[in-house]
């Protein structure tokens, strides 16, 4: 059977208005129009960058005690969790070749 939800840790994690930490999360497999779809937002036409947010707002379903991964949390979200969510969706969509070690 097709694996096609991914649990992941964030390394500092969503702080929200309340001080909460949320770290745990859950990501989906991206579907075509996971892509497709940012490419029509007008905040992805006049930054191409924030196709990103739009795209991990989509496959997260899950954050911690969040009700709703919105891109205004992946916009509030640590550098560092935002790189650490970009190679993961890169990770579990084979987007990437595996590195050996």
């Amino acid at each position: 059977m097709l694996q096609t939800e991914f649990e992941f840790t964030l390394p500092k994690g969503y702080l929200d208005a309340d001080g909460n930490l949320h770290r745990k999360g859950v990501m989906r497999l991206s579907r075509a129009m996971d892509e497709i779809v940012p490419l029509r937002d007008p905040r992805v036409k006049s930054n191409p960058a924030y196709a990103t947010v739009i795209i991990l707002a989509r496959v997260i379903t899950k954050l911690g005690a969040v009700d709703e991964v919105t891109p205004a949390v992946v916009e509030d979200l640590f550098a560092c969790d935002l790189s650490h969510l970009q190679q993961f969706y890169r990770q579990i969509n084979e987007l990437e070749e595996e590195v050996q070690k």
